[in-house]
């Protein structure tokens, strides 16, 4: 199974990249850097289509929260907090949020959306989405690339120890949420503290 799921990313790499990381991404890019050391692919091909991939995801969601009313008034009901936050760093940062949000867990869709949402132009936002998306892209890519040996390394001793791995990524993966929600709760809290003082005056 593993040797057939190596050949398919060595036959269809650039597809797989492409399509992979319109639906998510961090996993391809360093799948994509470590494949580019052992020369299955070429970087700076690589970096192209991963970022065409993100750009493309970015722009669907954009364009459904500016012309699918419907999905988003369903997301609103089970997302409201999140939509909430966005829209909060949204008029707080401006554009560079479209930067931060590929690195915030949880808010990759939801700020897209809320940009859609928005008068916002549509082609200033696709000219800052692909170059943020090619920026991502090399970021995450050519250290994989560099440490390639590394990271195959670690993945290997990981599946010998997998009872030492398991736990350590859901620790690293709970601290991550955690410091996200602390995160959320801050913006939050700081517009409820501007509200009320809005409210006393």
């Amino acid at each position: 199974m593993e040797e057939f799921f190596t050949k398919l990313l060595i036959e269809y790499g650039y597809i797989i990249l492409f399509v992979w990381c319109i639906m998510e991404g961090e996993m391809a890019l360093i799948m994509a850097g470590i494949l580019s050391h052992q020369t299955h692919m070429h970087i700076a091909p690589a970096i192209f289509v991963a970022g065409l991939g993100g750009f493309v995801g970015d722009q669907i969601y954009f364009y459904l929260g500016r012309y699918n009313k419907k999905y988003i008034a369903k997301k609103l009901h089970t997302q409201r907090r999140k939509f909430a936050i966005a829209h909060i760093m949204l008029k707080k940062y401006g554009w560079p949020i479209i930067f931060i949000q590929r690195y915030m867990y949880g808010f990759r869709v939801i700020i897209p959306m809320t940009i859609g949402l928005t008068g916002y132009s549509a082609k200033k936002y696709a000219f800052i989405n692909l170059i943020s998306a090619w920026c991502w892209a090399a970021i995450t890519i050519i250290p994989a690339w560099v440490l390639g040996e590394h990271i195959l390394e670690i993945l290997h001793k990981a599946k010998e120890h997998w009872y030492v791995a398991v736990p350590v990524v859901a620790i690293f993966l709970g601290a991550l949420l955690y410091g996200f929600k602390r995160i959320e709760n801050k913006i939050l809290n700081e517009r409820k503290h501007r509200g009320a003082i809005s409210n006393s005056k």
